[in-house]
């Protein structure tokens, strides 16, 4: 199987082209998006964060922003800090420019004058790099290219008896097909990790599958609370989901079945190709962003209750399989999978079919949460006050 990429220089290929306007930090975020908004080929992300932090939660953030950067869908970045914030952005971006050769270049609101002419400046290196980007070619990729994110939200019942069993069908035929693919949410693997853990290709990464879900439920206990108090949703529980257990098994599912042959760290960039689980938290859109800031170059995303999340660098697929939901969030979802739960077709069927629209979006069709532009960022920190 094989697609039309952007090759980059580090090896992966990207299926989008884009410059990527970066906030170093919260206040460099209005005018990223300024100078987005007058570049064709240009997009940004909106950063909550990134300065007056602990140093681990510093050092997460600047782990999200370099790997934002290195995502293989982004051309160049154009990178606006403020001057004052915990990173200057020049030294953020000698971070990039060490571990990719694409163009970055940045500025600081302070030092610029004030917020006009920063983005006056910005905008015009960003337009040099769209011009340079749109000269460049696409050429024939071959599917191991493909890192394919793995997410869920707004989980119901359909989520684990059809959807997640359909996409797991899918990351399957990817890994066969010498892709890989990444799960993550690993909040959502509590009391179905043992199930989990069986995939792993050796004995270390069993133990680390059981053993991250170990710490990070005493790291609740510590502070006196319970996973369980938060999980499931009052939306997974009107959805028909009744417990942590019942979520986390319809969660794994959606990994698929292959051996798993790495665990990561939050935004940690794969060394292997294959089978790939990230241990990152339960909330979706936070563990969207450590994906891609892991070089993810798409997302698929199962949901029951229905979801409008997208990212600026990587198109986010939905897909449901709630027949209703389908119907009335049209606007948001892209696949709908409830043939499953009607009879008329199998998961493994569907599974099968999915693979023709990951190599549709590779190809270049936007999944609707991209055309409309919709970008979704949420850094989680490592260090939490409770």
């Amino acid at each position: 199987m094989q697609f039309w990429g952007y090759k980059r220089k580090e090896g992966r290929a990207g299926i989008r082209n884009h410059v990527l306007i970066l906030p170093a930090c919260a206040c460099g975020s209005e005018s990223s998006r300024i100078v987005a908004s007058q570049v064709r080929g240009a997009v940004n992300v909106v950063f909550n964060t990134g300065c007056s932090d602990v140093a681990a939660n510093t050092a997460m953030s600047q782990k999200v922003l370099t790997g934002f950067a290195c995502n293989p869908n982004v051309y160049g970045v154009v990178i606006i800090g403020l001057g004052c914030e915990t990173v200057p952005h020049r030294e953020l971006r000698e971070k990039i420019q060490k571990m990719t050769s694409k163009p970055v270049v940045s500025f600081g609101i302070q030092e610029e004058g004030g917020t006009l002419k920063t983005i006056e400046k910005a905008v015009r290196a960003a337009r040099d790099m769209a011009s340079e980007a749109a000269m460049q070619q696409k050429e024939l990729c071959d599917i191991s290219e493909l890192l394919l994110g793995i997410e869920c939200g707004g989980s119901d019942a359909t989520s684990g008896i059809a959807s997640n069993p359909a996409v797991g069908e899918l990351s399957d035929q990817l890994v066969d097909l010498g892709a890989s693919t990444m799960m993550s949410e690993s909040i959502e693997w509590i009391g179905g990790e043992h199930i989990l853990a069986k995939r792993a290709a050796t004995p270390e990464i069993h133990n680390q599958i059981i053993q991250i879900c170990k710490d990070y439920e005493i790291h609740l206990e510590s502070a006196g609370q319970d996973c369980r108090a938060g999980q499931p949703t009052p939306g997974n529980k009107a959805g028909g989901l009744s417990t942590l257990d019942e979520k986390s098994l319809g969660c794994i599912r959606k990994g698929g079945t292959r051996p798993i042959i790495e665990v990561l760290e939050q935004a940690e960039r794969p060394t292997k190709t294959g089978a790939i689980v990230m241990d990152t938290a339960g909330y979706d859109i936070s563990s969207v962003t450590s994906m891609v800031a892991a070089g993810c170059n798409a997302v698929i995303f199962t949901t029951g209750r229905g979801t409008p999340t997208g990212n600026a660098i990587v198109p986010v697929l939905k897909v449901t399989a709630n027949a209703r939901t389908y119907q009335m969030m049209e606007d948001n979802m892209d696949i709908d999978l409830s043939d499953i739960i009607k009879g008329t077709k199998t998961y493994q069927e569907m599974g099968r079919e999915m693979l023709k629209n990951i190599e549709d979006i590779c190809n270049g069709k936007m999944t609707k949460a991209e055309a409309f532009g919709f970008s979704d960022i949420a850094v989680d920190h490592v260090c939490r006050f409770v």
